[in-house]
C-alpha cells in the first residue's frame, strides 16, 4: 500500500489559517468521462489549479482522465474506492476503501495522494485520527458548500462559491454535474475579482505542488489488502 508523506501532524480540517489570498477549489466524485475534461479546459483557460477528490473505481475506469488531471498541474486526492458512508464502516472496510484508492492512483499517475475527503463529510474523529496515524492522511472537509448537488443553477452555484470564499477557504464542488462545470468560469472570475487565487490543496497547506515528480518518503505494500485492484 502506498503511504503518503508530509501531513505535518494534521488530522482533520475544513479550512486553512493563512493570510495569503489563496483558496482551494476542490471537486468530488469524479472523474467523469464528459464533464471532467470540459472542466479541465475551463481551468486551463483561467490558469487555475484545483484538487480532484476522486473515486478509486472511476480512476480505474478512466485512467487517461486521471493522467490528464495531473499532467495539467492539478492534484488527485482520495475520496474512497466506492463512495460509502465511512462512519458506518468497521476498521477493516474503512482502511480497504482508502488503501485501494491510494494504490490505483499510484499505479495510474505514479504518486500518492496526501489528503482524503470522506463522502458526505461523514467520518468519526476516531477514524480521522486512525487515518492520520496509520496512513499519514489528514481528513479534509470544506468551508464553502454551494450545494451544487441540489442543481440550483450555474449562477447560484457560482455566487455561493464566491460569497463564501476568504483566504484559506476550501470550496466544495462536484465535477459530475454539468451545471457545476458551467458555473466555474463565473466563479473563477468572481474569485479573481476579490483578489483570490485558486490553488491545489497541497499548495494551500504550504506543501508545494503535488505531482508524480515528487516521491513519497516510503512506499509499503500491504499483504492484507483483500480486494485486488
Amino acid at each position: 500500500m502506498p503511504v503518503a508523506s508530509g501531513n505535518h501532524g494534521l488530522v482533520h480540517l475544513n479550512r486553512v489559517e493563512t493570510a495569503r489570498p489563496l483558496v482551494a477549489l476542490t471537486f468530488d466524485d469524479g472523474p467523469h468521462p464528459v464533464h471532467t475534461p470540459r472542466l479541465l479546459d475551463i481551468l486551463a483557460e483561467h490558469r487555475a489549479r484545483a484538487t480532484f477528490y476522486v473515486i478509486g473505481a472511476l480512476v480505474r475506469r478512466y485512467p487517461e482522465i486521471a493522467q490528464r488531471i495531473v499532467a495539467e498541474g492539478h492534484e488527485l486526492a482520495n475520496h474512497t474506492w466506492s463512495h460509502p458512508t465511512l462512519s458506518r464502516l468497521g476498521n477493516a472496510r474503512f482502511l480497504s476503501e482508502i488503501d485501494r484508492t491510494q494504490e490505483i492512483i499510484y499505479q495510474t499517475v505514479g504518486y500518492v495522494p496526501v489528503t482524503m475527503r470522506p463522502p458526505y463529510g461523514a467520518i468519526t474523529m476516531r477514524q480521522s485520527r486512525m487515518l492520520a496515524q496509520e496512513r499519514n492522511l489528514p481528513t479534509i472537509i470544506w468551508s464553502v458548500d454551494p450545494q451544487d448537488w441540489r442543481r440550483p443553477g450555474p449562477s447560484v452555484v457560482a455566487r455561493r462559491m464566491v460569497s463564501g470564499a476568504q483566504p484559506g477557504a476550501i470550496i466544495l464542488a462536484h465535477d459530475i454535474h454539468a451545471p457545476t462545470v458551467r458555473a466555474i468560469p463565473e466563479a473563477l472570475n468572481g474569485l479573481y475579482g476579490r483578489g483570490l487565487r485558486s490553488v491545489t490543496m497541497s499548495e494551500l497547506l504550504g506543501w508545494g505542488q503535488w505531482g508524480p515528480r515528487r516521491r513519497p518518503s516510503r512506499v509499503a505494500r500491504n499483504p492484507e489488502l483483500r480486494h485486488p485492484i
